[in-house]
């Protein structure tokens, strides 16, 4: 797909992964919408081809409006985590937070069952999965669980609705604002998470971002899951 004057909607677009995907979306010339809970993270943010948007995804009739309002669209991507998200060994673990933890696949569905309605006969979906739904390490269950149910949900959904297309993008450990470390304390969190990986370094939001735009423009990738790891599922 030619990314150049089409509309792009992002949830999740604000922060980390979904900004830095927006930012790349303008670049090649796409009209792009900003979603998320909390638009004002992005305020800093200035682009005449960049409009901001407030949507809950695990709210249903108000992903519908949003669609409604923004339709017709080529291009649609989620990196919405949807909530909190659980840790630590599941027998352990309070299982209210490990339901909780999948409001990112709830939010998912949302977007691929309304959002599809209103895509172009040509048009692409992606969204953002994580390395545990292939290699999990220790707490790290209800990622897993999630991030395989995502993945899964693609493959099945690439069937129904081609010639559109669909595929996940899948991260390893991203140096994003959802770490709350700051200093050395983060530095070093960083380090040890990825001490195992063949890079030894965590992943920057533009290089996550860089392999959506690849699922997007490739119009012969479809109903799969790109890593963009850094190593971490051959660990």
């Amino acid at each position: 797909m030619e990314i150049k004057n089409k509309k792009a909607l992002v949830f999740g677009g604000t922060s980390g992964i979904g900004l830095a995907t927006c930012e790349q979306l303008i670049e090649k010339g796409a009209d792009v919408i900003a979603i998320s809970r909390d638009p004002s993270k992005a305020n800093s943010v200035k682009h005449n081809r960049l409009t901001f948007e407030i949507c809950d995804v695990r709210i249903e009739e108000d992903v519908k409006k949003v669609f409604e309002k923004y339709a017709p669209f080529e291009i649609l991507i989620s990196a919405a985590t949807g909530g909190s998200r659980a840790a630590g060994p599941f027998l352990e673990m309070d299982i209210l937070g490990f339901k909780n933890s999948f409001d990112k696949l709830w939010g998912y569905a949302n977007v691929v069952r309304y959002g599809t309605n209103y895509l172009s006969s040509d048009g692409t979906i992606v969204l953002v999965s994580g390395a545990p739904a292939r290699r999990m390490k220790p707490g790290q269950i209800a990622l897993s669980a999630v991030g395989g149910a995502v993945e899964n949900l693609v493959r099945g959904v690439a069937n129904e609705i081609a010639p559109r297309r669909i595929n996940t993008v899948s991260p390893g450990l991203i140096d994003t604002p959802m770490f709350s470390q700051e200093g050395e304390d983060r530095k070093t969190f960083l380090n040890s998470a990825t001490a195992s990986h063949s890079i030894k370094r965590a992943g920057k939001p533009e290089e996550v971002a860089k392999g959506i735009i690849f699922a997007v423009e490739n119009d012969f990738v479809n109903g799969t899951t790109i890593d963009v790891d850094g190593g971490w599922v051959n660990s």
